[in-house]
Protein backbone atom coordinates (compact mmCIF):
# COMPACT_ATOMS: atom_id res chain seq x y z
CA UNK A 1 0.00 0.00 0.00
CA UNK A 2 1.38 3.54 -1.03
CA UNK A 3 1.86 5.68 2.14
CA UNK A 4 -0.20 8.55 2.07
CA UNK A 5 2.16 12.08 2.55
CA UNK A 6 -0.74 14.27 4.15
CA UNK A 7 -2.96 11.93 6.32
CA UNK A 8 -2.13 9.28 8.97
CA UNK A 9 -3.79 7.02 11.40
CA UNK A 10 -3.06 7.87 14.70
CA UNK A 11 -3.87 5.39 17.47
CA UNK A 12 -2.91 6.25 21.50
CA UNK A 13 -2.93 3.43 23.52
CA UNK A 14 -3.41 2.89 27.48
CA UNK A 15 -3.38 -0.81 28.84
CA UNK A 16 -5.36 -2.26 26.19
CA UNK A 17 -3.83 -5.81 26.60
CA UNK A 18 -3.85 -8.12 22.99
CA UNK A 19 -6.29 -6.17 21.79
CA UNK A 20 -4.52 -3.42 20.67
CA UNK A 21 -2.30 -5.98 18.59
CA UNK A 22 -5.47 -6.52 16.24
CA UNK A 23 -6.62 -2.95 16.45
CA UNK A 24 -3.18 -1.91 14.91
CA UNK A 25 -3.17 -4.85 12.41
CA UNK A 26 -6.44 -4.06 10.82
CA UNK A 27 -5.32 -0.09 10.67
CA UNK A 28 -2.56 -1.46 8.56
CA UNK A 29 -4.60 -3.15 6.07
CA UNK A 30 -7.01 -0.36 5.56
CA UNK A 31 -4.32 2.55 5.31
CA UNK A 32 -0.07 3.31 5.20
CA UNK A 33 0.93 5.00 7.49
CA UNK A 34 -0.34 3.98 11.21
CA UNK A 35 0.99 5.57 14.35
CA UNK A 36 0.44 4.42 17.70
CA UNK A 37 1.50 6.44 20.84
CA UNK A 38 1.61 3.88 23.91
CA UNK A 39 0.57 6.05 26.73
CA UNK A 40 2.56 5.01 29.70
CA UNK A 41 1.05 1.44 29.33
CA UNK A 42 2.15 -1.29 31.79
CA UNK A 43 0.43 -4.25 30.26
CA UNK A 44 3.59 -5.22 28.01
CA UNK A 45 2.45 -4.12 24.87
CA UNK A 46 5.08 -1.61 23.97
CA UNK A 47 7.67 -4.45 23.58
CA UNK A 48 4.80 -6.19 21.44
CA UNK A 49 3.64 -3.09 19.15
CA UNK A 50 8.00 -2.31 19.21
CA UNK A 51 8.07 -5.65 17.88
CA UNK A 52 5.92 -5.06 15.02
CA UNK A 53 6.89 -2.20 13.98
CA UNK A 54 10.12 -3.30 13.20
CA UNK A 55 8.91 -5.74 10.39
CA UNK A 56 6.65 -2.99 9.12
CA UNK A 57 7.73 0.59 7.81
CA UNK A 58 4.08 1.58 7.26
CA UNK A 59 4.16 1.39 11.29
CA UNK A 60 5.64 3.42 13.94
CA UNK A 61 5.28 3.33 17.73
CA UNK A 62 6.02 5.87 20.49
CA UNK A 63 6.03 4.90 24.14
CA UNK A 64 5.56 7.65 26.49
CA UNK A 65 7.34 7.25 29.97
CA UNK A 66 4.47 7.81 31.92
CA UNK A 67 0.94 7.78 31.48
CA UNK A 68 -0.56 11.29 30.62
CA UNK A 69 -3.89 10.99 29.45
CA UNK A 70 -5.68 10.19 26.00
CA UNK A 71 -5.33 14.02 25.14
CA UNK A 72 -1.50 14.41 25.92
CA UNK A 73 -0.80 11.19 23.93
CA UNK A 74 -2.67 12.93 20.56
CA UNK A 75 -0.83 16.10 21.31
CA UNK A 76 2.57 14.04 21.16
CA UNK A 77 1.50 12.41 18.17
CA UNK A 78 -0.12 15.75 16.73
CA UNK A 79 3.13 17.66 16.92
CA UNK A 80 5.35 14.47 15.39
CA UNK A 81 2.75 14.72 12.59
CA UNK A 82 3.40 18.43 12.11
CA UNK A 83 6.85 17.88 12.03
CA UNK A 84 6.92 15.21 9.47
CA UNK A 85 4.53 17.44 7.40
CA UNK A 86 1.71 15.06 7.79
CA UNK A 87 -1.63 17.76 7.30
CA UNK A 88 -4.54 15.29 8.64
CA UNK A 89 -4.80 12.67 11.31
CA UNK A 90 -7.80 10.05 11.72
CA UNK A 91 -7.99 9.08 15.48
CA UNK A 92 -9.24 5.50 16.41
CA UNK A 93 -9.29 3.91 19.94
CA UNK A 94 -6.60 0.86 20.32
CA UNK A 95 -9.31 -1.18 22.09
CA UNK A 96 -11.16 -2.64 18.77
CA UNK A 97 -14.52 -0.61 19.06
CA UNK A 98 -14.01 1.15 15.79
CA UNK A 99 -14.39 -0.22 12.32
CA UNK A 100 -10.80 0.06 10.55
CA UNK A 101 -12.92 -1.02 7.14
CA UNK A 102 -14.24 2.51 7.61
CA UNK A 103 -10.64 4.35 7.57
CA UNK A 104 -10.59 5.11 3.58
CA UNK A 105 -14.10 6.11 3.50
CA UNK A 106 -13.21 8.86 6.45
CA UNK A 107 -9.85 9.72 4.69
CA UNK A 108 -11.15 10.20 0.82
CA UNK A 109 -13.92 12.52 2.48
CA UNK A 110 -10.96 14.78 4.46
CA UNK A 111 -9.47 14.58 1.20
CA UNK A 112 -12.72 16.22 -0.21
CA UNK A 113 -12.86 19.16 2.46
CA UNK A 114 -9.32 19.54 3.80
CA UNK A 115 -10.27 22.52 6.04
CA UNK A 116 -13.09 20.05 7.53
CA UNK A 117 -13.51 17.26 10.94
CA UNK A 118 -14.93 14.27 9.41
CA UNK A 119 -16.74 13.07 12.55
CA UNK A 120 -18.14 9.48 12.90
CA UNK A 121 -21.54 9.05 14.99
CA UNK A 122 -22.34 5.31 16.43
CA UNK A 123 -25.95 4.32 15.82
CA UNK A 124 -27.14 2.26 18.80
CA UNK A 125 -29.39 -0.55 18.85
CA UNK A 126 -31.14 -2.13 21.67
CA UNK A 127 -28.64 -4.33 23.19
CA UNK A 128 -26.73 -1.02 24.34
CA UNK A 129 -27.05 0.20 28.05
CA UNK A 130 -29.89 2.84 28.47
CA UNK A 131 -28.00 4.65 30.89
CA UNK A 132 -24.71 5.06 28.87
CA UNK A 133 -27.31 6.28 25.44
CA UNK A 134 -28.95 8.75 27.49
CA UNK A 135 -25.36 10.12 28.85
CA UNK A 136 -24.66 10.26 25.43
CA UNK A 137 -27.62 11.89 24.49
CA UNK A 138 -27.28 14.74 27.37
CA UNK A 139 -22.75 15.26 26.23
CA UNK A 140 -24.25 15.74 22.76
CA UNK A 141 -26.96 18.05 23.88
CA UNK A 142 -24.45 20.74 25.88
CA UNK A 143 -21.92 20.00 23.12
CA UNK A 144 -24.36 21.76 20.56
CA UNK A 145 -26.00 24.56 22.94
CA UNK A 146 -22.25 25.44 23.69
CA UNK A 147 -21.34 25.34 19.35
CA UNK A 148 -24.70 27.33 18.91
CA UNK A 149 -26.35 23.96 16.66
CA UNK A 150 -22.94 23.15 15.22
CA UNK A 151 -23.73 20.57 13.98
CA UNK A 152 -21.77 18.11 15.76
CA UNK A 153 -23.40 14.56 15.87
CA UNK A 154 -21.59 12.79 18.48
CA UNK A 155 -18.95 14.41 21.05
CA UNK A 156 -17.64 11.57 22.33
CA UNK A 157 -17.40 9.29 19.40
CA UNK A 158 -13.31 9.09 19.09
CA UNK A 159 -12.95 7.72 15.21
CA UNK A 160 -12.15 11.04 13.59
CA UNK A 161 -10.25 12.87 11.06
CA UNK A 162 -8.65 16.37 12.08
CA UNK A 163 -6.63 18.90 10.82
CA UNK A 164 -3.23 18.70 12.27
CA UNK A 165 -2.86 22.56 12.42
CA UNK A 166 -6.35 23.38 13.59
CA UNK A 167 -6.37 20.62 16.68
CA UNK A 168 -2.83 21.87 17.72
CA UNK A 169 -3.72 25.38 17.96
CA UNK A 170 -6.65 24.79 20.33
CA UNK A 171 -4.49 22.34 22.71
CA UNK A 172 -2.05 24.49 23.12
CA UNK A 173 -1.94 25.91 26.62
CA UNK A 174 -4.84 23.52 26.99
CA UNK A 175 -4.40 20.94 29.92
CA UNK A 176 -7.18 19.65 30.59
CA UNK A 177 -7.40 18.97 26.90
CA UNK A 178 -5.10 16.30 27.42
CA UNK A 179 -6.64 13.88 29.96
CA UNK A 180 -9.31 11.43 29.04
CA UNK A 181 -12.30 13.90 28.41
CA UNK A 182 -10.26 14.83 24.88
CA UNK A 183 -12.80 13.85 22.21
CA UNK A 184 -15.92 16.72 23.61
CA UNK A 185 -13.54 19.66 24.44
CA UNK A 186 -11.35 19.10 20.72
CA UNK A 187 -15.05 18.72 18.64
CA UNK A 188 -16.28 21.76 20.89
CA UNK A 189 -13.09 23.90 20.71
CA UNK A 190 -12.64 23.35 17.03
CA UNK A 191 -16.16 24.20 15.93
CA UNK A 192 -15.55 27.74 18.33
CA UNK A 193 -12.55 28.06 15.83
CA UNK A 194 -15.12 28.01 12.94
CA UNK A 195 -16.18 24.73 11.87
CA UNK A 196 -19.32 25.18 12.30
CA UNK A 197 -22.78 23.92 11.14
CA UNK A 198 -22.08 20.77 9.43
CA UNK A 199 -23.44 18.86 6.68
CA UNK A 200 -24.85 15.13 7.02
CA UNK A 201 -23.06 12.91 4.18
CA UNK A 202 -26.08 10.22 3.45
CA UNK A 203 -23.48 7.69 3.77
CA UNK A 204 -24.03 4.51 6.43
CA UNK A 205 -22.02 0.98 6.83
CA UNK A 206 -22.12 -2.07 9.10
CA UNK A 207 -19.41 -2.02 11.47
CA UNK A 208 -18.46 -5.07 13.40
CA UNK A 209 -20.85 -6.49 16.01
CA UNK A 210 -20.84 -4.93 19.63
CA UNK A 211 -23.03 -3.29 21.81
CA UNK A 212 -21.14 0.17 21.80
CA UNK A 213 -22.29 0.58 17.98
CA UNK A 214 -24.09 -1.17 15.15
CA UNK A 215 -23.21 1.07 12.43
CA UNK A 216 -21.71 4.30 11.87
CA UNK A 217 -22.22 7.49 9.84
CA UNK A 218 -20.12 10.06 8.33
CA UNK A 219 -20.63 13.52 9.34
CA UNK A 220 -18.53 16.02 7.48
CA UNK A 221 -18.09 19.92 8.19
CA UNK A 222 -17.71 21.44 4.92
CA UNK A 223 -16.91 24.84 6.35
CA UNK A 224 -13.19 25.94 7.18
CA UNK A 225 -11.63 25.05 11.09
Amino acid sequence: MTPSPSHLVLIPSYNTGPKVYEAVREARRWWNPVWVVVDGSNDGTAAGLQEMSAADEGLAVWVLPANRGKGAAVLFGLDQAHRKGFSHVLTMDADGQHPAAKIVEFMRTSEQHPDAMVLGRPVFDASAPGIRVSGRKISNWWANVETLQGGIGDSLFGFRVYPVEALRTVMRGQRWMRRFDFDPEAVVRLCWRGCGRSTWTPRCATSPPRRAASRISIICATTPC
